[in-house]
């Protein structure tokens, strides 16, 4: 924890750059963590102890100036308040946070390499990230590296980790990827799991199960006879 004194000498996120500006190689970069963004808002819609935040900076004291970010594609805070003071956030400093570091970043591999495999990892182990996702499905055999790859902080390192989707006990989530339906556009896309492996639904095929429950319970009463648009009580 920093000291009042330092955490006082320290400017705040009215103050700062809400991202370094680097514009985006390609429409995916802010899409898919949005994906993850929307399907959190659904899945954790009660818990009020969570910020997941896309293109934004992070701001801390553990780099060679606290007024320079890193700005992670997405990242999760837990412990910390959806809405800060009530308003939406324009970066995160980790010291008006109570020193919450984000406990998982996820960056995404584009045309231009932005040291995903070196300086963003180092950045990441100094700052204490948990858990650190590479998703590299175009350009991962010009890195040398897998698609899909999660890192876990062991021992103030990073090391590679095996499964898919991955567990993050710590988290209560597992992260994979899926093949899939999305916006209207067939494509992958990173998705959330429970702790027994179940991919968490986007609202769209939530409803689309829905209606397909609706429509099988529909077919087996009229299998029986019965008009399922004049049961009693309708």
């Amino acid at each position: 924890m920093l000291s009042p004194d330092l955490k006082n000498a320290l400017p705040t996120t009215d103050e700062l750059p809400c991202s370094d500006d680097t514009p985006v190689d390609n429409e995916d970069q802010n899409f898919l963590p949005n994906i993850l963004l929307f399907l959190l808002n659904s899945t954790w819609t009660n818990r009020m102890d969570w910020y997941f935040g896309v293109d934004m900076g992070v701001y801390h004291t553990t780099g060679v100036n606290p007024r320079v970010p890193v700005v992670p594609d997405a990242f999760l805070s837990v412990g910390v308040e959806r809405k800060k003071g009530g308003k939406s956030r324009k970066s995160y400093a980790v010291w008006e946070e109570n020193g919450i570091v984000p406990i998982f970043i996820l960056e995404m591999v584009s045309h231009t390499p932005g040291g995903e495999y070196e300086e963003k990892l180092d950045i990441y182990r100094k700052l204490g990230v948990l858990y650190y996702v590479i998703y590299n499905p175009e350009f991962w055999r010009r890195d040398q590296h897998q698609p899909f790859e999660v890192y876990k902080l062991i021992d103030g390192n990073y090391q590679l980790q095996i499964g898919e989707p991955y567990l993050m006990p710590e988290v209560e989530l597992g992260i994979g990827r899926h093949q899939g339906v999305i916006a209207g556009i067939q494509q992958e896309f990173l998705c959330w799991y429970d702790e027994q492996g179940n991919r968490y639904l986007t609202d769209a095929e939530q409803s689309q199960q829905e209606r397909q429950r609706a429509e099988q319970l529909a077919q087996y009463l009229r299998s029986l006879g019965v008009d399922p648009n004049n049961l009693p009580g309708n």
